[in-house]
């Protein structure tokens, strides 16, 4: 008799981490990438050993092993690694980092002015979906790069990622609004984005079609009970809610 696919702990507990701290990350300021002049994310060794170990990630996961191939690959000792003082967790990092700056350039709106520009909403959702199958080469690992992000010492610098990441797709977007709804928005994206990345590890679909249908309910519940909840936490609770039981429904033991 089949089962009902259950996720690993450390991957329920970076949920629960979520529910608990979403509202905190709503209500921090942070700004998109292209606000003001940023220096390179990464120094030059770190990039270079970061950017090699990746290629390693479909074979041999987040792991040390991962970090030393890559540290090989680019001409630097095994002990080089130990320019990387939180081990595997600089390795999810760099994906994270790498894969949010990418979405500027991969995603193109046609210009002002121009037929079938889309709305902020389609834009939100073609940058979001856009950044969830970038996940796809190393998607049968993903679920080793969420418990890493849950572990207690990581979990701060994953929910700052996280934040980023969500106020960069409304920059790219195009919404400039500076009222309350600035943290709303950016919290209940960063609610549905978690709950579509958790989905998408169980998604057999092609060309993962059901993880797509799921950001689409997802951001039609938040546009359709927006105007009914009040605040930050409201928002955040009822996006994380719709989440989960619709994970269940679809047989993910939580």
């Amino acid at each position: 008799m089949s089962t009902a696919p259950r996720l690993s702990t450390p991957v329920l507990r970076s949920l629960r981490i979520f529910s608990r701290r979403a509202v905190y990350w709503g209500q921090r300021s942070c700004y998109h990438s292209y606000e003001h002049p940023q220096p390179p994310p990464f120094p030059p060794a770190e990039s270079a050993i970061l950017s090699a170990a990746l290629s390693h990630v479909p074979n041999h996961g987040f792991t040390s092993t991962a970090l030393k191939l890559g540290a090989q690959d680019a001409g630097y000792l095994d002990v080089s690694t130990n320019l990387l003082p939180r081990g595997v967790f600089d390795l999810v990092n760099y994906h994270l980092v790498t894969q949010r700056l990418a979405l500027r350039h991969a995603v193109q709106f046609p210009a002002e002015g121009q037929p079938g520009r889309p709305g902020v909403g389609a834009k939100v959702r073609a940058l979001t979906l856009a950044r969830l199958r970038a996940n796809g080469p190393i998607l049968h690992r993903w679920q080793e790069a969420l418990a890493i992000m849950a572990q207690p010492s990581y979990v701060p610098a994953s929910l700052a990622e996280l934040a980023r990441l969500a106020d960069e797709i409304w920059f790219l977007a195009g919404d400039t609004t500076v009222d309350f709804n600035w943290y709303t928005k950016r919290a209940s994206l960063s609610a549905i984005y978690s709950a579509s990345e958790v989905y998408m590890t169980q998604d057999t679909s092609a060309n993962y079609v059901e993880t797509e249908q799921f950001l689409d309910t997802r951001l039609a519940d938040v546009m359709r009970m927006g105007s009914m909840l009040s605040g930050v936490g409201q928002w955040v609770d009822y996006t994380g809610h719709s989440a989960v039981n619709v994970l269940r429904s679809k047989g993910v033991r939580i």
